[in-house]
């Protein structure tokens, strides 16, 4: 039986919210067979529990933003996209997650450091199949058109594989790599898209902190760009990291619906067309189903295998 995981131990971390600038703390603790994934907001003079799950997304500008029954007004937890994306590349089912504040820390803008205290809390197997959404058809979201066509969809696949391209009028941006396929049967997510970090322009902060976004991006956690060239010192770790960050994103969105068997494909695509894509899914009786594997020999290669050390 290709079964569940969760961590053995519990562990800790420190940081400030990208968007928020607030200091937040983190414990990442076990969780039994079939509980998903869980946030805790242990700073309310009442601990509230939010179940992550596609309807439980209430906000997506700049991140994906999880709250009580989906509802904006309900207590929430901000920017939980890097940590989901180091749970499905771990090949986590199972966590509970308390936390200080309203957003999960940036730490150093990747989800490198999620693999990091995962990998140290060490992965247990459970005593439960491991389920899958498998996608039976295609299903797509659209939006806009011309130059301001973006879309994302979801088709039938033995694994899972997803392809992003990106297209901004950027020199720095237009010089490195447009489009990245990463196929989870090559067991190299945290060599190839975790450490990929977020990324912002100059000539948006202003913009964004007058929402009170980005209060807490710093060139430790984000790539700055200005109008020509990018400002960090050490460059990129990737030839192509910023749209490794985008499937990076991407992976982190779509585990919030479970673990999937499917080739996605995404044009310009982000966290809100994400979590409309899912919830198209989902929606769709004919277009999904929910499989397990009783012989992990059976399952797709790269589902069953713990991810390999970096």
């Amino acid at each position: 039986m290709l079964r569940q995981r969760t961590i053995k131990s519990i562990t800790q971390a420190v940081g400030v919210g990208v968007h928020s600038g607030r200091r937040v703390e983190l414990t990442l603790r076990p969780a039994p067979p079939d509980t998903g994934f869980v946030f805790r907001r242990v700073d309310l003079p009442t601990p509230v529990e939010i179940p992550v799950n596609a309807m439980a997304v209430s906000d997506t500008r700049m991140a994906s933003t999880i709250s009580v029954g989906g509802d904006p007004g309900a207590p929430k937890v901000q920017t939980i996209e890097h940590l989901m994306s180091a749970c499905a590349g771990l090949g986590l089912d199972n966590l509970v997650v308390d936390i200080t504040a309203d957003e999960v820390p940036i730490l150093d803008g990747s989800a490198a450091s999620f693999v990091f205290l995962l990998r140290n809390a060490g992965i247990e197997l459970q005593d439960a199949p491991k389920r899958f959404v498998e996608v039976l058809r295609p299903v797509e979201v659209r939006e806009g058109e011309g130059p301001t066509l973006k879309w994302a969809r979801l088709a039938p696949y033995r694994g899972y594989k997803l392809t992003f391209e990106i297209e901004f009028d950027h020199p720095a941006v237009n010089a490195t790599g447009r489009q990245v396929t990463f196929d989870f049967a090559s067991g190299r997510y945290t060599s190839d898209i975790a450490r990929a970090r977020t990324f912002g322009f100059t000539k948006d902060v202003e913009m964004l902190r007058a929402r009170g976004l980005g209060l807490g991006g710093s060139m430790d956690n984000v790539i700055v760009v200005d109008e020509e060239r990018i400002l960090n010192a050490e460059g990129l770790r990737y030839a192509d990291e910023f749209v490794k960050h985008k499937i990076l994103d991407a992976i982190g969105d779509l585990h919030i619906g479970g673990n999937l068997l499917a080739a996605y494909t995404a044009f310009r695509s982000g966290h809100a067309l994400n979590n409309k894509l899912l919830r198209k899914l989902l929606a769709d009786r004919d277009a999904h189903r929910i499989v397990t594997f009783d012989d992990e020999r059976e399952a797709p290669p790269g589902l069953a295998a713990l991810a390999p050390a970096w």
